[in-house]
Formats: structure tokens, sequence, C-alpha cells
């Protein structure tokens, strides 16, 4: 399906700008462009987006029902431009690499300080974004590699796991679970919990681990993020799971290792096809591999004791 970029700018344009004429000379367009350019997407979608009159120019349902969309697309479609023009501007000074932000909070500065000992004057862009950008930003040659998860994203590059990180619950430190040393799924039931709703990420992993059991449980809220997840748990609004090292960072949580089943999620480098890293490039992505297995083997006395629980009959 090809995408009309351009008449989502156009529509776009006449939300923001109150109407058609406004819209066309913010776009340096003539009114008949514009229009026509609304027409056509109208017609590739099989909907009417405007309610045109004399006086006002006003959305339709399903005008209004694209607007979060489009909006959101055309944002990160300008974001993504400014990333290019800005690396392409500074490129022989810049050292770039994508990186979940589950991974990238409170685990980077140990292996970006060990990088800058060997390479003091190369600087680092550090992409946080979604798999799917990461995978486009590594793609792109944005970015010289990425550290990402191995998911339903089947990108066409080289991926290699590195590390499993195991999933958690995670509560606020007065909830009656907090005393746990370790929760089974069983125990959820009935328990208040919060999902994270990305579909390339956690939330297709505990799915998968799940399979049918997964709508025996109380998914009270949905958020798209694990920050702010973990928010809502601080705050005491109910419980999550999360992968383990995005815990570390948040006041007043509590990881308690889950079982039957152990979900985990395999931790992955993705690198260029056919492309050999620089030597610099190499280093970074060692140093940020070798601080995340550093910071897994720290939790590994508690995930082995989960999985031996998990291994013990009921």
């Amino acid at each position: 399906m090809q995408i009309d970029f351009l008449g989502m700018q156009a529509f776009l344009s006449i939300v923001e700008h109150g109407g058609f004429i406004p819209a066309a000379e913010h776009l340096h367009l003539s009114q008949t462009a514009i229009s026509h350019r609304i027409r056509k997407l109208e017609d590739s979608l099989g909907v009417q987006l405007f309610r045109r009159t004399t006086r006002q120019v006003t959305l339709t349902d399903a005008g209004r029902a694209l607007l979060p969309g489009v909006r959101k697309a055309m944002r990160e479609l300008e974001s993504s431009y400014e990333v290019l023009r800005l690396q392409r501007q500074f490129a022989p000074d810049w050292l770039a690499f994508g990186c979940l932000p589950t991974l990238s909070v409170a685990h980077l500065a140990a292996p970006l300080q060990r990088f800058k000992q060997e390479y003091p004057h190369i600087a680092i862009r550090v992409l946080d974004d979604t798999v799917r950008e990461i995978v486009e930003h590594v793609e792109s040659g944005v970015a010289a590699f990425g550290i990402s998860i191995a998911s339903r994203v089947r990108p066409g590059l080289p991926v290699e796991v590195f590390a499993e990180e195991p999933f958690v619950l995670a509560c606020h430190r007065d909830h009656p679970l907090v005393t746990r040393e370790v929760v089974s799924w069983e125990e959820l039931v009935g328990v208040e919990l919060i999902r994270i709703g990305l579909p390339a990420g956690n939330a297709a992993t505990i799915d998968d681990a799940l399979g049918e059991r997964r709508t025996q449980f109380n998914w009270r809220y949905e958020v798209q993020r694990t920050a702010l997840a973990l928010d809502l748990v601080r705050s005491g609004v109910g419980v999550t799971v999360v992968p383990a090292l995005s815990v570390s960072t948040v006041t007043d949580v509590t990881a308690i290792p889950l079982i039957a089943p152990l979900v985990r999620r395999s931790l992955v480098v993705l690198r260029p096809r056919e492309a050999v890293l620089t030597p610099a490039a190499q280093l970074l992505c060692d140093c940020v591999i070798d601080g995340l297995r550093t910071r897994l083997a720290a939790m590994a006395p508690v995930t082995v004791d989960a999985e031996r629980s998990a291994s013990l009959p009921s």
C-alpha cells in the first residue's frame, strides 16, 4: 500500500491552520493544489475527511479518527529528517548507535566512560528508540549498530543474540507481594496489572509465553512505554511485568522474580548488512554489550533460584 504523504501533509496543515487558504499559504501552494491533494487522499481512503461550507471547514468523524495518527506520523517524519540532516552535517565527528530505552537508561554510563578512555575525541549519539526504529537506523546507515531484542520485527540484517534477560514483577515497596522471594503467574490472577502494549516489544514476548492463559489476568491499565508503567507502579496504581534491567533506576519499586512460566527476552546486536564496523564502532559495541552482560550477571543468583523454584513440583 502506498502512503500519500503529500495528502497527509495537506490534511494536517488544514487542521492546524484553520482552513484551505491559510494551509495553502503555509505550504506555498495554490488553493486548487491543496484541494486536489485532499480529494486524492479522500479517494484513496474511501471516506470524507472534511465538511466544507461557505463559512467554515470542520472534520468529519473519519477525519477526527485519522488526525492523531497523521499528526504522530508527520512529527516522527520531521524528527527523522532532522536527525538525518544533523548526521550528515556532523558525520565526521559523530558515532551513532541505536539502543532500546529499557537497555539504555542507567546502563550506558559505564560503557561510554570506558569507550571515552580509548577514543576521547569521538562524540557519541545514542538513538534510544523503538525496535522498528532501531532496525531502520541501522539499515539506513544512520546508526553503526543497534542494541535491541529479538522480536517479530524481522530485519534483513545480521542479528546476534548476546544475552537473555528475564522478566520480573515490579511492585511498589508497600505492595503485599513485595516480601515474596518469587511469585508465580498463577498468583497474579485477580491482581490489577499494568500492560505495556507496544506490539513489537514486551507485550508480544509475554503473550507468546502465556498463550491462552493471558486472558485470565486483570490487565487494568495499558500504556505504551515501560517508563510510564514503572511510574504508575511507583505511585501505587498497580503492578507490572517488565524486563529486569528496567527496574534498577526507579525508586520505591522492587523487582521480584516471576516464574511458571519464566519469561525471557533475547538481547541482540544488529549490524549493517555486508559491512565491517570501524575499530571505534566495534569497541563501542563491545563496551555496551559487556556492560549489559555484567548487569545481568549480577542478577544471576536470583535468576537461578527462580529457575530452580519453577522446576519444583507444585
